[in-house]
C-alpha cells in the first residue's frame, strides 16, 4: 500500500469512527495527501524511510509547523512557527501527521476528561474514561486510524491511556528525546512518549525521536546494555501492596507473572512501600510547584477559562514554600536508595500499569481522587529517573488490564528487549554498530565483536557477552586468511589466527555488539592466549574479534577444515569423540579453503 493510499485510508477510518473528541484539530485532507506522494516519491528515489507512510496521530500540546496548540486550553492557543524535533524528525522518516489530538489540559491528568473539548472516552465501552493525558492519541492508535500516537508522559499519561485502550506505550529515559516545543507540565519530567499497536513500531518510533545529539538532553552512557539477559530477573509486587486492583485484576497480574516465567525470567518479591510513597509526592508534595511555575500565571490570570479541576492544582501549588521543596528532595533521595536497594540483582520491575479503569460518572464524582489513584504504579517512575514499556496483559473486569516494565535510567533497550519477549513478537532489531558516540541514530554506543568459538550464541561462555549487555547482529564469516586451532582449556575453545591469504580459509561465526565498557570489562578479564584485535570479514569491512597469541597454536589440533567451531564438535559428536571435547580427540577432516 502505498502512502497515499494509507493516508486516505486513515480519513474514511476518521470519518467513520465519528469520535470527535479525540481530535482538536484534524488538518485538512489535502495537505496530508501532498505529504503522502512525497513520500512516495522520496520511495521512488530509493531513499529509506523508517515510516514511509506511517499516520501519525499528535497530542495538542506538540508543536506541529503551521498547527495551533492548544494544550487542551482554547484561550491559550497558539499557531507553532516550527515542528517540535519529535515531529520533525517522525516526519523526516516517513510519517504523515493526521492532526491534533484531545488531552487532559496542560497534561495535568489521567482521566482524559479535563477538556473543553470533551471527555474522550474509551474504544469499546463508551462509558468509560479512555484515560489521560494523552487520551486523543491512544485512542487514535487503539481505533486503527493513526499508526503512532506522539504523546507526553510526566506522571503515567503515555502509560495509562495505552493500558486502558489496549496498546503498547513507551516513556523513554528522560531526555534521550527532546522537549523543545512542547507545553510544558513539569520541564524537569517531562517526557516525549510514543504510543502504538506493537512493541517493535513503538520502540522503532522512539529510536528515531531520539537519533540526534541535542545540547538540552541526555546522551548514552558507554555501559547502556543493548539487550537484556537470556534469563532475567524481574521484581515483582507483594499481591497485598497491590492497592485498587479487584479479585480478577489481581489474577490478571498473576496471569502476567507467569507469562514472565514462561519466557525464562525469574521472579523475585519486593517491597513496594518506597515507590509508592514516592509516587505520592509528585502531586501531594511539593514537586507539584513546578507545574505552577510552567503555566500558573496564565492560568491566574485566565482562570475562568480553565478547567476547575486543572485550575484548582495548578494554582493550588503557588503557595508551597522552597523549603518544602528540599526537604522534598531529601525524602525523594531517601526512597530512591530504598528502592535500588529493591532492585538490586534485578534487570526489571513489573507492575500494574495502573489499578481498574474508572468510568466517566466515577471521575466526575471524584475528580482529584480518581486521578491520584491511577498514578499510584505511574507517579514515581520520572521521579526515580527510569524508563518503562506499558504492555497489554489481557483483561480484568470487563475492561484491558495492562502491566508495565520500568527499569532504571539508560536501560531502554534492555527493556524493549524484555518486552518484546512478554509481547511475544520477534527480537528487537539488532542494533548496527561502528563504537558510535552517544545519540547517535537514536542508539546506544555499540561496538561489533566477532566471536568464533565458545562465545557464540548457546555455547558455555556466551554469558560473558550477555551479562554485559551484549546483542546478537548476525551470524557472519571470516576472509579466507584465518585458521582456526582447538586449544586445551576449560571450557575448550578455539583459538583463531590470521595467516597469508593463500594459506587461510574463511572462519564460520557470529558478531555481537556490546556497550563500549563491555568490551573494556572483557578485554580486562581475558584470559591468556585470548586476544582482541582486528579481524577481516568476508564481505570486505573489519571488526573487533578474538584472536589468538600463535605461540598457543604450536602442537594444537588444527580444525580449520571444518569451517568453524560448531562444525568441528559436529564432527567430533558424530564420531563419538565423548561429545567432541576429550583431551586429546583428533578428529580428521579433509582441507579446505
Amino acid at each position: 500500500m502505498t502512502a497515499v493510499e494509507r493516508v486516505a485510508a486513515a480519513y474514511r477510518a476518521i470519518a467513520a469512527a465519528d469520535r470527535a473528541e479525540v481530535w482538536i484539530h484534524v488538518r485538512d485532507e489535502a495537505a496530508a495527501i501532498a505529504d503522502a506522494a512525497a513520500v512516495d516519491a522520496r520511495l521512488a528515489r530509493g531513499e529509506e524511510l523508517a515510516f514511509a507512510g506511517a499516520t501519525l496521530a499528535v497530542k495538542d500540546n506538540i508543536d506541529v509547523e503551521g498547527l495551533p496548540t492548544t494544550a487542551g486550553c482554547p484561550a491559550f492557543a497558539y499557531r507553532a512557527d516550527t515542528d517540535a524535533p519529535a515531529v520533525a524528525r517522525l516526519r523526516a522518516a516517513g510519517a504523515v501527521i493526521l492532526g491534533k489530538t484531545n488531552m487532559d489540559q496542560f497534561a495535568t491528568g489521567l482521566t482524559g476528561t479535563r477538556s473543553p473539548y470533551g471527555a474522550v472516552r474509551d474504544t469499546r465501552r463508551p462509558e468509560l474514561a479512555a484515560g489521560g493525558s494523552s487520551s486523543g492519541s491512544a485512542v487514535a492508535v487503539a481505533l486503527g486510524i493513526a499508526d503512532l500516537g506522539l504523546a507526553t508522559d510526566t506522571a503515567g499519561s503515555g502509560r495509562v491511556p495505552a493500558a486502558f485502550q489496549g496498546i503498547v506505550g513507551v516513556k523513554p529515559t528522560y531526555g534521550l528525546v527532546p522537549t523543545q516545543g512542547i507545553v510544558p507540565a513539569c520541564p524537569s519530567l517531562d517526557c516525549v512518549s510514543i504510543l502504538a499497536r506493537g512493541v517493535g513500531v513503538a520502540t522503532g518510533a522512539v529510536a528515531v525521536m531520539s537519533a540526534g545529539n541535542d545540547p538540552a538532553g541526555r546522551g548514552w552512557p558507554l555501559q547502556a546494555p543493548l539487550a537484556a539477559t537470556p534469563m532475567p530477573r524481574v521484581a515483582v509486587a507483594r499481591s497485598e501492596q497491590l492497592d485498587g486492583l479487584s479479585e480478577d485484576g489481581l489474577r490478571a497480574f498473576a496471569a502476567a507473572v507467569r507469562r514472565l516465567e514462561a519466557i525464562g525470567a525469574e521472579v523475585v518479591e519486593v517491597d513496594l512501600a518506597p515507590y509508592l510513597e514516592a509516587a505520592t509526592l509528585l502531586y501531594d508534595g511539593a514537586f507539584v510547584a513546578e507545574r505552577y511555575a510552567a503555566v500558573g500565571a496564565f492560568v491566574a490570570a485566565n482562570a475562568a477559562q480553565v478547567d476547575t479541576t486543572v485550575a484548582a492544582i495548578v494554582l493550588g501549588a503557588k503557595s508551597i514554600p522552597a523549603y518544602a521543596l528540599f526537604a522534598d528532595r531529601r525524602r525523594l533521595d531517601s526512597l530512591r536508595i530504598a528502592a535500588l536497594r529493591q532492585f538490586d540483582g534485578c534487570d526489571a520491575l513489573m507492575l500494574p500499569t495502573a489499578p481498574r479503569q474508572p468510568t466517566l460518572a466515577d471521575v466526575a464524582a471524584d475528580p482529584i481522587g480518581v486521578g491520584r489513584r491511577l498514578g499510584t504504579y505511574t507517579n514515581f517512575c520520572n521521579l526515580f529517573d527510569m524508563c518503562a514499556v506499558a504492555l497489554p496483559a489481557g483483561g480484568a473486569d470487563g475492561r484491558h488490564f495492562g502491566v508495565t516494565l520500568l527499569a532504571p535510567a539508560f536501560h531502554d533497550r534492555a527493556l524493549y528487549d524484555l518486552a518484546h519477549r512478554f509481547a511475544g513478537e520477534p527480537a528487537v532489531v539488532p542494533v548496527r554498530s561502528g563504537a558510535r558516540g552517544p545519540g547517535a541514530r537514536g542508539e546506544p554506543p555499540s561496538v561489533e565483536l566477532l566471536v568464533v568459538g565458545a562465545h557464540m550464541n548457546g555455547e558455555p561462555l556466551n554469558t560473558e557477552l550477555t551479562g554485559r549487555g551484549a546483542s546478537m547482529v548476525r551470524a557472519a564469516r571470516t576472509a579466507p586468511n584465518y585458521r582456526l586451532y582447538r586449544l586445551a582449556t576449560d571450557p575448550p575453545k578455539p583459538g583463531l589466527v590470521r595467516v597469508d591469504p593463500d594459506d587461510g580459509v574463511s572462519i564460520e561465526g557470529e558478531l555481537w555488539a556490546l556497550p563500549p565498557a563491555g568490551i573494556a570489562s572483557l578485554l580486562a578479564a581475558l584470559p591468556a592466549p585470548m586476544a582482541l584485535g582486528r579481524v577481516q570479514l568476508d564481505d570486505g569491512t573489519e571488526s573487533v574479534g578474538f584472536l589468538c597469541e600463535p605461540f598457543a597454536v604450536t602442537g594444537a589440533e588444527e580444525i580449520s577444515a571444518f569451517g568453524g567451531w560448531r562444525g568441528y564438535l559436529a564432527a567430533a559428536a558424530a564420531a563419538g569423540a565423548a561429545g567432541g571435547m576429550a583431551e586429546g580427540t583428533a578428529v580428521r577432516a579433509q582441507p579446505t579453503r
